[in-house]
């Protein structure tokens, strides 16, 4: 009998902090697909998605594919696009239906402004829809579990990896996982733990040595007789909801007491080492001086403008602080505005302007200087190596790059776009190795790639809609006590 397997996505990171909320806009402009396009888009991908196409077709199975959409990190998602990513959602499983299991690639950090719990929410309205037939799942490192996700999954598997290289790999998992319970070799039965606490984003590279004892654990865990998966999921807490916080998953074969018992102990060692992941924060006077004494070129991490967690991308803050060291540099600010004045004049010419600092007044006051156009672009590359988030495609909008009196190069982009490629600058004549520090807005993510160039790789705090002080962040909805905040 041939088996034939659903393939779902609908993922948002949703920060909660910022004022505006995302829109259905903001979806088309990403990925919002049905049907075949979401094979002949995703298929090849490295995304988590491309892995439950491939393992599937290794497994011999086929792949149906139903739904797809994706925005980048931003806010709260409105009512009214919630709605209608839920109905279009629905109405395209209703189309494929009836098949004999689902691969479902939820965020695990979304919110909407209907739905605070929005990935536990669709996944129990896909649950009824589908009955008892096998739904699997794959969630972002940073999930903010909650126990709807939990009770509507046959199984859920997290990434392993931030930077998250591994995404194909724990699409591949979760395929396979898949291919043995439509088969009949496994029963998958999962359960969850919750320590009361949430790993600070400064200490969540996860090839880092703090790591390395919940690591061995999981590992150990792994290889006893009917342990099927488990995951460490760090959290993002920049989701104001209840179920913000780290959290651990158990998959066993047939065998709940035994995953939940797992769950408790990998649960109780990262409660027991809890003072690891609470952040070391780095000021950016602190940066400075690092800058000033050490050879580059320096990556400067910017935490409190980290785009893939749903930042503006227009922070001027590390900026003028390099502008005062006299080094040369160069930042990347999300700015249409300055992008037209450059296009106006073309290539060449010399014009003032006022760049970066428009969104909002966490993110410093923008940059005012005489700079020249040294190049203008339509902002698409393409990535071919594995990086974050397994994105290959890119497009930032119009683009100009520009340089100031005093060495700063600034490239300017119409659309927020997360650094998670130095093909981002080198697509567009920008040598990253010629300058002595490059602000990259982002935590981790960036990391895959900057470190192939840098020297050093700082993470600085600085304010903003994503700051690595995260108890300085008015939450109102989240587990109580939580470490560090109680």
């Amino acid at each position: 009998m041939s088996h034939r397997i659903g393939i779902i996505g609908l993922m948002h990171e949703s920060n909660t902090f910022i004022a505006e909320q995302t829109t259905l806009i903001d979806f088309e402009n990403d990925l919002l697909l049905r049907g075949p396009s979401v094979r002949e888009k995703m298929a090849d991908s490295l995304h988590e998605v491309g892995g439950f196409f491939a393992g599937l077709q290794l497994a011999g199975i086929e792949a149906v594919p139903i739904f797809m959409a994706r925005a980048l990190p931003y806010g709260t998602i409105s009512a009214e696009t919630a709605d209608i990513l839920f109905e279009r959602l629905l109405d395209a499983v209703a189309e494929h239906a009836p098949l004999d299991g689902y691969l479902v690639a939820p965020h695990g950090a979304t919110v909407s402004a209907n739905h605070p719990d929005f990935d536990g929410d669709w996944l129990t309205l896909l649950r009824e829809r589908i009955g008892q037939t096998p739904m699997i799942a794959t969630l972002d490192l940073h999930a903010n579990l909650s126990a709807r996700m939990v009770a509507a999954c046959d199984a859920i598997v997290g990434y392993r990896t931030n930077p998250h290289l591994d995404q194909k790999e724990r699409g591949l998992e979760a395929a396979a996982l898949m291919a043995r319970t439509v088969r009949g070799e496994i029963r998958p039965t999962m359960a969850a733990a919750f320590p009361p606490l949430a790993a600070n984003i400064e200490r969540q590279a996860s090839a880092e040595p703090h790591w390395k004892p919940l690591q061995d654990k999981q590992a150990a865990q792994l290889a006893l007789p009917g342990v099927l998966s488990n995951s460490l999921l760090y959290c993002f807490p920049y989701s104001d909801v209840p179920q913000m916080g780290s959290s651990v998953v158990v998959v066993t074969d047939n065998d709940p007491v035994l995953a939940q018992k797992l769950a408790d102990e990998l649960a109780a060692e990262w409660w027991q080492r809890r003072d690891d992941f609470a952040g070391k924060m780095r000021s950016v006077a602190d940066a400075m001086a690092f800058v000033r004494t050490h050879d580059g070129p320096i990556c400067l991490l910017d935490m409190g403008d980290n785009v893939g967690g749903g930042s503006p991308g227009d922070s001027t803050i590390l900026a003028h602080a390099l502008i005062e060291t006299g080094v040369k540099s160069m930042v990347i600010l999300q700015d249409p505005e300055s992008v037209h004045h450059a296009e106006s004049l073309g290539v060449g010419h010399r014009v003032t302007l006022r760049m970066g600092g428009k969104c909002d007044r966490l993110h410093g006051e923008p940059i005012e200087a005489i700079v020249e156009v040294i190049s203008l672009h339509d902002g698409k590359f393409e990535e071919t190596e594995v990086r974050h988030g397994g994105i290959r495609s890119f497009d930032q909008g119009r683009t100009a790059v520009v340089v100031t009196d005093g060495g700063l190069t600034v490239m300017l982009t119409t659309r927020r776009t997360a650094p998670f490629s130095l093909r981002q600058l080198t697509a567009f004549g920008v040598i990253p190795e010629q300058f002595h520090a490059i602000v990259a807005k982002g935590v981790h993510a960036p990391t895959a790639a900057y470190a192939t160039i840098s020297k050093h790789l700082i993470r600085v705090n600085t304010p903003g809609a994503t700051t690595a002080d995260m108890v300085t962040l008015n939450h109102q909805h989240r587990r109580k006590p939580l470490y560090p905040f109680e």
